[in-house]
This record gives structure tokens, C-alpha cells and sequence, in this order.
């Protein structure tokens, strides 16, 4: 049986997962909510589904689940409405700007024994599954040290910097998620340094656009993670992990895995612009796992926990840049 989903949010990031569920077997796009009527009806009409506003969604029978990919101080509250409806939910990170308040809806998500995913999709990406993989399999010995690169091709509008939670919450998250997916401890203390070298509206608005961070668990391992809102040469995804047998890293996929070799040296073809078309094969497994827990009744790979996680991180980093010292975890959970 086809698992019935409808997109809430017809944005950037909701035409992403609009055509990953398009995409996926056992998966049907049922319907589109958009404040913008015509951008619905744009995402409507290339993947032959109806546009609906989300009350009709809520209280629809031909729909078992949503995925949330409306702004982030949208997100809490509509996961608490339709984890009430008894449909399944899955949600682009982060639950919310505040540990407090994603804490409260994951409260409700327990309490109506809700099918909660959340949007961490670099955990599905090919190669870096093939990381873990090697890793798991004991091929590098014990994880010791992870350095995470990940840097966009250019900042974001400001109105987005203005609602986005700033650099750590809605960039750097996702980093923070494949850290401790990839370290397997718990990390225990955060330390952070933030500047502005890019665009200086990003300052005025009280965010970052460059940042460095080190994570420590308590076991000593470490993950740094480097971050900027400009990289002139392409979208830069790179992973390294160091082990005590050896190492493992996944590099930047090409827009063509060939290399020119000629007089006057060595060229390949260019990065892969963004995130669209760097994650598209991840966006797919993501949806398909959220399929897979809905038609069998297991548990999500990314859960609100997850989420809640890589928030306390966020939150632990900002104030780790703010007063230039280092945070224990526990001080913002």
C-alpha cells in the first residue's frame, strides 16, 4: 500500500521533497498547502497533485502523512496539530529556534505516539552512508578525530538570515547531526568562533557568515567543523574521520567524475551548485526510510531527539561565539 503524504510548504526546500516523494515507490504526493496560491499550484502541477490549504490537510482520510517544510517558527506548532490527527510527520530541521520549546512538542509527539522524522539528510547521502559504513565495520579502528567542511556557494537572502536562527541553527545543525552520528558519544563540551567576512548585512543582522567549531565528547574524541556562506568555487561537502587503524573521508562529487590532463596541467569539471542537486539522491533515501517506518512500524533513523540534539549544540555554539569561551552541553538543555 502507497503511503499518502502531503507537502506543507511549497518553498525551495518544499519543491525538494515534493519531487523525492514524487520519486520514491511506495510513496504518493497527494497534496500541496502554499500561502502563495501560485507556487502551489506550480508544485501541483508538475507532480499531477491537488492543492489544498493545510485544515483541509488536517482533516483529510486520504492523507496519512505531512512533511513540514514551512519556516521554522512554523514548525512545532504544526507538528503538535497533526501528530493530534493521528498522521505521521516528518520535519525539516530544526523543530524550533528554542530547546524549551521543541522539548514541549516532543512531550506531544510521546504522548500521541506519533511517527516523528526529522530532516537530517546528509545522514543518507551515498557516500557518506558508505563512511559510516566503513567505520561501523571496524576498517579505521576507533573514531578519534571527524573534520566536517561545509561550505555554500553564497549566502542566503536577508529575509531568510532574519527567521533562519542564524548560521549555527540552520546551517552548521546539519553538522552537528553527522558529529555525533559519526563520533557515537555524546558530546560534553562546545566551543565556537564566529565572523563576519562575507556580507556585512549578515553582521548587522546579528548573525555570522563564517565559523569555526570544536566538539568534544567525553571520551576526548573531537570534531571540528568549518563552515562559510561563500565558497566561489561550488558547494564544498567534504568529510574526513581518523581512526586508530587508518582513515576514511568522502570527498565533493563533480558535476562528471573526469579529469583533463593537458600541457598546461590537470582540470576537472566544477562542484555541483547546491544543495538541490548535491543531495538529491539523499533527499530520496530520507523519504523512502520515512516511508519505511510508516508502512512497517519501526522507528525513524532521525528522530525529535536527534533534533533537540543538534539544537543544544546550536545554542551551545552561539553562546561559545558570543563569550569566547567554552560550553558544556548541559548548560542550554
Amino acid at each position: 500500500m502507497s503511503v499518502r503524504i502531503a507537502v506543507l510548504g511549497a518553498g525551495r526546500i518544499g519543491q525538494v521533497h515534493a519531487a523525492a516523494i514524487a520519486s520514491v515507490p511506495g510513496a504518493t504526493l497527494v497534496a500541496v498547502a502554499d500561502p502563495v496560491a501560485e507556487v502551489a499550484r506550480a508544485v501541483a502541477d508538475r507532480h499531477g497533485c491537488a492543492v489544498r490549504i493545510i485544515d483541509e490537510i488536517a482533516a483529510a482520510d486520504d492523507i496519512d502523512a505531512v512533511a513540514i517544510c514551512t519556516p521554522t517558527d512554523t514548525h512545532a506548532d504544526l507538528i503538535e496539530r497533526f501528530a493530534r490527527t493521528g498522521k505521521a510527520v516528518f520535519c525539516e530541521k530544526p523543530v524550533d529556534l528554542s530547546v524549551d520549546r521543541v522539548k514541549a512538542c516532543l512531550k506531544v509527539v510521546e504522548e500521541t505516539g506519533t511517527t516523528l522524522m526529522v530532516g537530517f539528510n546528509r545522514r543518507f547521502d551515498p557516500d557518506f552512508r558508505a563512511l559510516k559504513a566503513a567505520i561501523d565495520a571496524g576498517r579505521i579502528g576507533t573514531v578519534e578525530m571527524v573534520a566536517i567542511t561545509s561550505r555554500d556557494p553564497g549566502p542566503p537572502p536577508h529575509a531568510y538570515i532574519e527567521r533562519s536562527g542564524g548560521i549555527f541553527r540552520d546551517m552548521t545543525i546539519h553538522d552537528f547531526d553527522i558529529a555525533r552520528w559519526l563520533l557515537d558519544e555524546p558530546v560534553e563540551t562546545v566551543f565556537a568562533q564566529g565572523s563576519v567576512l562575507v556580507d556585512p548585512k549578515i553582521g548587522e543582522l546579528g548573525d555570522y557568515d563564517s565559523a569555526n567549531v570544536i566538539l568534544v565528547t567525553a571520551g576526548g574524541r573531537q570534531a571540528t567543523i568549518s563552515n562559510s556562506r561563500r565558497a566561489a568555487y561550488g558547494y564544498d561537502q567534504r568529510i574526513e574521520v581518523l581512526g586508530s587503524e587508518g582513515a576514511v573521508a568522502a570527498e565533493n562529487p563533480h558535476a562528471a567524475r573526469i579529469e583533463v590532463a593537458t600541457a598546461t596541467g590537470y582540470a576537472r569539471p566544477p562542484l555541483l551548485n547546491f544543495f538541490m542537486d548535491r543531495y538529491t539522491a539523499a533527499y530520496a533515501a530520507e523519504i523512502a526510510a520515512f516511508v519505511a517506518c510508516i508502512r512497517d512500524g519501526t522507528p525513524p533513523p532521525t528522530t525529535g531527539e536527534d533534533g533537540l540534539m543538534a539544537l543544544a549544540l546550536a545554542e551551545a555554539a552561539l553562546v561559545s561565539a558570543r563569550e569566547g569561551r567554552a560550553v558544556k552541553v548541559a548548560e542550554v538543555l
